[in-house]
């Protein structure tokens, strides 16, 4: 980190701009809008500046810059285009400890100005550290769509019942209490217009938060993590995951959406690999249980879709029984985000009318026990989860069902990531590709005709890395 994202208060304080153009004038609204005290060093204005200083927003210095402009100053921007200007602003600045920032030359501030999302008093900086300023307005952008105009109105009224709170509530109780507030219908309330409706209802809640005798029950929140790029979450996934007090997560959760979980809730690793299952699934359910009900905000945060071959049932089911409440939150299954990453559309209109989903995964029995003569139908796809170790058995039963060996049949290990390898090869070639890969992570096996639109349709190229699987056709 190159710099120490920070907010200053430079309320009333002397602070100059040396330079009176476009770039100036904006540097200049930043200032006044924090309430600082301006000067403006500069032979000529713009027109807005020049307004500014005949209505005595700011002071005007109608002439070069010279050292002495320095003096008493608690803060500096040079927005001039005269490269030598600038310097010797910077230099000069710097030596008496004067924070200094020139535009878009980073190599001689001591502070850079970031891209700036206001909702008073709510205040969202976004920088680049100078290294791309367009980048760092282009992500403004993007947050400046999501976040409501009258969070700002939000924020003053929070304000005004914190010291309330804090005697009445624990440090527990407070953060879920304002957490419930934010998040809820008294927010919304508020940001409609309807402050009386708010105020009275948040006065009820925290009567009722704090006469409860004992922390009522938490939430489990049931929830589908896609199937590895962070970027494919769901909204509300997102903001689940930012508010939880534990996780559980399981094996084929990626890394990169576990690091959007809340910094400081605990993490819990619960996952399973084939034939090893540390935790059983009968110890995770109780697990829940016993979080939500010690009052914590759970999040049970799976790889792909929880209720497709997830045993998110199950886990539901148990907190049913246990009157514990629960969101589930769906998440893209694997077979569709690998089958939309290695381009093999799973239904198309020349190929495939229906697509089956199935687990290779074997009982306790070790037997592999599907439908084989419906899984050998023409103009359909089938998507085998959990298929690898079985692959052999799969194609050999398929064949022996009348599906051709020369079937397209594809395997996607890691799929949406950076790390996403795509094997393509037929029924019967398919296995052995397999095998001379070395692959062992869990993967998605694709078989149709649907297969063959790989070589046309495929988009997403990750960067090669040494050792990676080369595809085949």
């Amino acid at each position: 980190m190159d710099f120490l994202p920070i907010f200053l208060n430079i309320r009333r304080q002397p602070c100059l701009v040396v330079g009176g153009g476009v770039t100036a004038t904006r540097k200049v609204e930043l200032l006044l809008r924090a309430q600082a005290q301006v000067n403006v060093v500069a032979p000529n204005l713009t027109p807005q500046l020049m307004q500014w200083s005949k209505s005595g927003r700011i002071i005007h210095h109608a002439s070069w810059f010279v050292p002495s402009d320095l003096e008493n100053c608690r803060l500096v921007i040079a927005a001039t285009n005269d490269k030598t200007v600038n310097e010797q602003v910077s230099m000069l600045a710097q030596v008496k400890g004067i924070p200094v920032n020139v535009v878009d030359q980073p190599h001689l501030c001591n502070f850079i100005m970031p891209s700036l999302i206001d909702r008073s008093p709510v205040q969202i900086a976004v920088s680049t550290g100078g290294a791309s300023p367009v980048l760092a307005r282009l992500l403004r952008a993007r947050l400046e769509a999501l976040i409501p105009s009258a969070y700002g109105k939000l924020a003053e009224f929070v304000a005004g019942f914190r010291d309330q709170v804090k005697q009445r509530l624990s440090a527990q109780e407070r953060r879920r209490f304002w957490e419930t507030v934010l998040q809820g219908p008294i927010a919304e309330m508020l940001m409609s217009g309807h402050t009386q409706a708010a105020t009275q209802a948040l006065e009820n809640l925290l009567t009722a938060t704090a006469t409860t005798s004992s922390l009522t029950y938490g939430e489990v929140y049931l929830v589908g993590g896609g199937p590895g790029d962070p970027d494919l979450l769901t909204l509300r996934a997102l903001r689940l995951m930012q508010q939880a007090d534990v996780v559980l997560y399981d094996r084929l959760v990626s890394e990169e959406v576990l690091d959007l979980v809340r910094r400081d809730a605990e993490r819990i690793y619960v996952g399973k690999q084939p034939s090893f299952h540390p935790v059983p699934q009968e110890d995770i359910n109780q697990r829940l249980i016993q979080l939500a009900k010690e009052g914590k905000r759970v999040l049970r945060l799976k790889g792909g879709d929880p209720f497709l071959f997830g045993r998110g049932g199950e886990e539901i089911e148990t907190l049913m029984e246990e009157g514990i409440p629960f969101q589930v939150v769906p998440g893209i299954t694997a077979a569709i985000g690998a089958s939309a990453y290695a381009g093999i559309p799973l239904t198309h209109r020349d190929y495939a009318q229906s697509c089956i989903f199935v687990t290779g995964h074997r009982k306790d029995d070790e037997s592999l026990d599907l439908n084989w003569e419906v899984l050998a139908q023409p103009n359909q796809t089938v998507v085998i989860y959990m298929g690898m170790r079985t692959l052999p058995i799969v194609a050999n039963e398929l064949i022996k069902r009348g599906m051709s060996p020369d079937k397209p049949a594809a395997l996607v290990q890691k799929a949406t990531t950076a790390d996403q390898q795509v094997l393509v090869g037929t029924l019967a070639t398919l296995p052995s590709m397999v095998d001379v890969a070395n692959l062992k992570l869990a993967s998605i096996i694709i078989i149709g005709e649907v297969v063959k639109l790989h070589k046309k349709l495929a988009w997403f190229t990750p960067l090669p890395r040494s050792g990676d699987v080369q595809k085949t056709s």
